[in-house]
């Protein structure tokens, strides 16, 4: 039997945790965790965690480790770490892999330092750090080696990130710590507010994607929902639109994308040229919800496009930047 110790790209976020391994994304599950409330003692983790999630008995309950892109839980976000690289690992006995991990663009030393130690007790060997923007731009293959300025505007579930890279490095950037997870809470708040009805985390997810989109995108697509009246406390169905997400999304939206305004207001004339050519590329879960290159276009005044797989691109990223010690040394150099 093999002994496992591997290189690991960790995406570590506040909805998903995605890992890449060997030219390839060998985990995606939800960065969730189950727990008994009286002993804290874990009894599910990712995928099978966020299926109990809303639906679970009194004894348990459902959370995530992660918060704002930050660790909210240390305990459970290393239980969580040592589940999925064990997930990994399979049959082999269990040898600390080398990791890469993500962390939002400026996090405190505190906050850096826990998800270090996370993840070397969760069995990780040896555990390097880098930010998100910088991790992200490398998997959507962008040249951030030369002179010339590159742009990216990380939307992940619980923080988005904006930066100008040049010469291996961050030039300038700035962070919300708001995503994904604040435009789910837009669509559960007007929900309660035009309808009084009542909608779970999971339903407005479901809403966003399937339905949702940043501007009049052309098409009115509608879906049927379920929810527990707010007057009579009993279930009703409603359907809901494309425009009226377009509207539950437009307040939270609009601060997320403030902090490529803030970006790009800072940014050195020259590189801000170089913008202006090659756009503004967009990574994270964020960047699949439909518009949002048009209405961060409209927003900021410069181009915006998705990466090719906008989901995977910081896992892949941190992967890369651990098989080509290099690039990993140029960046940590200029960090």
């Amino acid at each position: 039997m093999g002994m496992f110790s591997k290189k690991l790209g960790v995406d570590l976020g506040t909805v998903n945790v995605m890992i890449y391994s060997g030219g390839q994304i060998v985990l995606q599950e939800p960065a969730m965790v189950a727990l008994t409330i009286e002993d804290e003692r874990v009894v599910a983790v990712g995928q099978e965690a966020r299926d109990m999630y809303g639906r679970h008995p009194e004894h348990i309950e459902v959370l995530r480790p992660l918060r704002d892109g930050v660790i909210a839980d240390y305990e459970v976000t290393e239980a969580m770490l040592r589940y999925f690289f064990r997930k990994i690992a399979g049959g082999m006995r269990f040898r600390g892999p080398e990791v890469m991990l993500s962390v939002p663009y400026g996090v405190t030393s505190v906050e850096k330092r826990a998800v270090h130690e996370a993840a070397v007790r969760a069995g990780a060997r040896e555990a390097h750090l880098l930010p998100e923007p910088l991790l992200a731009a490398l998997g959507a293959g962008l040249p951030i080696s030369t002179p010339a300025g590159n742009m990216i505007f990380n939307l992940g579930g619980g923080a988005s990130e904006a930066a100008v890279l040049a010469m291996n490095g961050i030039v300038v950037a700035d962070s919300v710590r708001m995503g994904g997870m604040r435009l789910d809470e837009g669509i559960i708040n007007y929900i309660r507010r035009k309808y009084s009805l009542v909608v779970g985390e999971p339903t407005a997810e479901s809403i966003k994607i399937q339905i949702g989109a940043a501007v009049d995108i052309g098409e009115e697509l509608s879906m049927e929902i379920q929810g527990r009246d707010q007057v009579g406390g009993l279930p009703r169905t409603i359907t809901v639109t494309t425009s009226e997400v377009i509207e539950a999304i437009e307040e939270p939206l609009s601060s997320i994308v403030s902090a490529a305004k803030a970006v790009l207001e800072k940014t050195p004339p020259e590189l801000a040229s170089d913008i202006i050519d090659r756009g503004i590329v967009l990574t994270g879960g964020g960047a699949l919800l439909r518009g949002i290159d048009d209405y961060i276009t409209r927003a900021v005044g410069v181009p915006a496009y998705r990466a090719e797989d906008p989901l995977v691109t910081t896992a892949v990223g941190a992967g890369r930047a651990l098989e080509d010690l290099a690039i990993l040394r140029r960046m940590v150099q200029g960090l």
